[in-house]
């Protein structure tokens, strides 16, 4: 039992040693994220299809590897449950895979509801597209087996909607925020998790660097802008991992919005229809940040294991 007088300082103490300890191996992490991308040297572009199998392989190792990485932090970290009076320590009761949102309470409402937010934020965007292409899109070719087999054999189409969704939610949400919140607690966490996947992307620097297609000024200012969006969903993901417990919804969400791309606002000023464009627009993000609580209540998802390793528990989650 620690004696009254030095139980604070041990705390202070175990708690700037866990912090590190988190940040290291968040920085692990995405190191090991972004160097599997560079382990196979190539002078193909991005999107040559051999290149693409061979770096969606590297990810899926990364990503296997990820809960080995999270169990060692637990284990290095002392992860423990810190009573407020006494300073008791109480194991945290969810395994690995629970605290990285991989479990089934609350699984259906969790891939559901978030996904319906983030369509509700493309209101104006869908809106867009179906003014432009009233055609485009039907029950009935969404329900297509031969397209979707297309979709399947296509290598870009693989990368940006299932494998780069996966593996960089089950790395940058599911490994990194569990690790966070004991350090920062769950609040900062959801903001401070999207700098290492914001940072991440930088790489695409060096890839164009390579390719010599543009200007350093430009691709400065394109890798800026990157990484500001990027940081931007990632801070929406990790708050949706944060209120649900679940990574399958963060995953849907980023795949929903790797299909439709940044909206093009710029565009919709321009268009004939500009009022009902803009209005879809305005109520598209009035809708979500109305329903933004409403449908990320923990009510519908039961207990957040990743909560439990906030110290005190916070009700933040």
């Amino acid at each position: 039992m620690l004696e009254p007088g030095h139980g604070p300082m041990m705390q202070v103490e175990h708690t700037h040693t866990r912090c590190w300890v988190c940040v290291l191996s968040c920085l692990l992490l995405a190191c090991l994220y972004v160097g599997s991308l560079y382990v196979w040297r190539s002078s193909l572009p991005r999107d040559h299809p051999g290149l693409i199998k061979r770096r969606c392989a590297s990810v899926l190792l990364v990503s296997a590897l990820s809960p080995a990485v999270v169990k060692a932090w637990m284990h290095w970290a002392d992860v423990k449950a810190l009573s407020s009076e006494h300073y008791r320590t109480q194991q945290v009761d969810a395994s690995v895979w629970q605290l990285m949102g991989v479990r089934l309470e609350g699984l259906v409402p969790a891939a559901v509801l978030p996904l319906l937010l983030t369509v509700v934020f493309y209101l104006g965007p869908l809106v867009h597209s179906v003014i432009d292409n009233p055609d485009g899109f039907t029950l009935q070719s969404a329900l297509n087996v031969q397209s979707w087999m297309l979709c399947v054999g296509d290598a870009v189409w693989l990368r940006n909607q299932v494998v780069a969704p996966v593996t960089e939610e089950l790395v940058f949400r599911g490994a990194m925020l569990p690790m966070l919140v004991p350090c920062t607690g769950p609040t900062a966490a959801i903001f401070m998790a999207p700098l290492f996947f914001g940072v991440a992307h930088f790489h695409h620097i060096v890839e164009q660097r390579r390719l010599h297609k543009d200007s350093m000024s430009v691709i400065l200012l394109v890798s800026g802008s990157q990484f500001l969006y990027t940081t931007v969903f990632g801070a929406f993901t990790s708050f949706i991992f944060m209120r649900t417990g679940h990574v399958v919804g963060p995953v849907l969400c980023h795949s929903f919005c790797n299909s439709q791309g940044l909206p093009d606002i710029s565009s919709a000023l321009q268009h004939p229809q500009r009022s009902a464009l803009l209005f879809s627009y305005l109520m598209g993000l009035l809708l979500f940040l109305l329903l933004l609580f409403t449908l990320t209540d923990p009510f519908f998802y039961g207990a957040i294991p990743v909560c439990s390793l906030a110290t005190p528990a916070a009700l933040a989650c």
